[in-house]
């Protein structure tokens, strides 16, 4: 619902981005990541922005989160560790919270694809 002032307040719709988006490259020869939408035009002081990412077989993928993340895996599976020690196999339908500040190891014997929300603008991930 609107506030009395503003008015109604419109959802937006991105029709088969899942389907038609491909990641850019962010790392080494195998990590993709690409944000497919943000909040932060609207609300600029506590952005979301959310996107697939995809690993291949490869280069691990060592990542320090500057914000908080949420990650879905999709298809295919990765291996997750972090610095405390914790180490998961994940595959379709786990999902995944990654607080700020944690530095999470992620890698694949073939390939994982996984959709995330972070608290962060677009293109800042």
């Amino acid at each position: 619902m609107g506030s009395a002032d503003s008015g109604p307040v419109a959802f937006s719709y991105f029709k088969q981005q899942q389907q038609t988006f491909q990641p850019p490259l962010l790392a080494n020869e195998n990590a993709y990541l690409g944000d497919i939408a943000s909040s932060a035009k609207n609300n600029p002081e506590k952005p979301v922005s959310c996107g697939l990412y995809r690993l291949e077989k490869g280069t691990p993928l060592v990542y320090e989160y500057a914000y908080d993340e949420m990650k879905i895996i999709l298809e295919g599976h990765f291996d997750i560790s972090d610095e405390a020690g914790k180490k998961v196999h994940a595959t379709k339908g786990d999902v995944f919270y990654f607080p700020k500040g944690s530095k999470i190891t992620f890698t694949t014997e073939d390939y994982g694809l996984a959709f995330y929300t972070g608290q962060r603008a677009e293109g800042s991930g």
